[in-house]
């Protein structure tokens, strides 16, 4: 039987945390990518692109690994019940559970988290705690079937770990060898570790009104969980 993958797609997402794992999930054998969301209508992502659908919630076939990449959009599907419904039903039978950036504090808001150890983009770490998670400050983080990747860029390294736990390192390591993933970026910035405090602090302050709106959202989520 063909392998089913499920990446969620949603209004304002972040592209690259998609189409990264995508052009790796599209490298498996024997396999079937879906991009899901309500509705098959255009979505548009951050900054513009718009991207289609091929499958509605209502029509999805059951996964066997089902995907959630993050973006500012993410913040509406934390207490958007049609979609926590979807994802835990979804995970219910499938082999994997896994998000890319921030789509796993929607995992979270589903209540798939708990007692578990996932990652985030570094900005919205702190947050999983609030679903009974433990933060990890990895790049991929691998917990049993649940397997998290970190901000944006790290959905590669986690669709290649993806590979590694499905068909092993060979095929793996084919997959990153014809997508020449080879990163040699030309700044030592791109974590909070290597990047100066101000630059640090400038980040922050631009996401701030954001990163205020996720908090908010989070807490509301947290809330319902725990009132269930």
């Amino acid at each position: 039987m063909r392998l089913q993958i499920g990446l969620l797609l949603f209004p304002d997402i972040t592209q690259l945390d998609l189409t990264g794992p995508y052009e790796v999930f599209t490298k498996f054998p024997d396999c079937d990518v879906h991009l899901l969301w309500k509705n098959l209508e255009p979505v548009a992502a951050g900054g513009g692109m718009r991207l289609l659908p091929t499958a509605r919630f209502a029509d999805c076939p059951p996964l066997d690994l089902v995907c959630v990449p993050g973006g500012a959009g993410m913040n509406r599907l934390l207490n958007d019940a049609e979609t926590l419904d979807f994802l835990r039903r979804q995970a219910q039978g499938a082999r994997y559970v896994t998000s890319v950036c921030t789509g796993s504090l929607v995992l979270g808001a589903a209540g798939l988290l708990a007692g578990r150890r996932a990652t985030t983009h570094w900005m919205s770490l702190p947050m999983l705690a609030a679903f009974g998670c433990e933060p990890v400050a990895e790049r991929v983080v691998v917990d049993g079937n649940l397997i998290t990747g970190g901000g944006v860029t790290a959905g590669i390294d986690f669709a290649l770990r993806v590979a590694g736990e499905l068909f092993g390192a060979e095929t793996a390591r084919r997959i990153q060898l014809a997508i020449e993933y080879d990163p040699d970026p030309p700044y030592d910035s791109g974590s909070p570790a290597s990047a100066d405090e101000a630059l640090v602090a400038a980040v922050r302050e631009a996401a701030a009104a954001r990163q205020g709106e996720r908090e908010e959202a989070v807490a509301r989520a947290a809330a319902r969980l725990g009132d269930g």
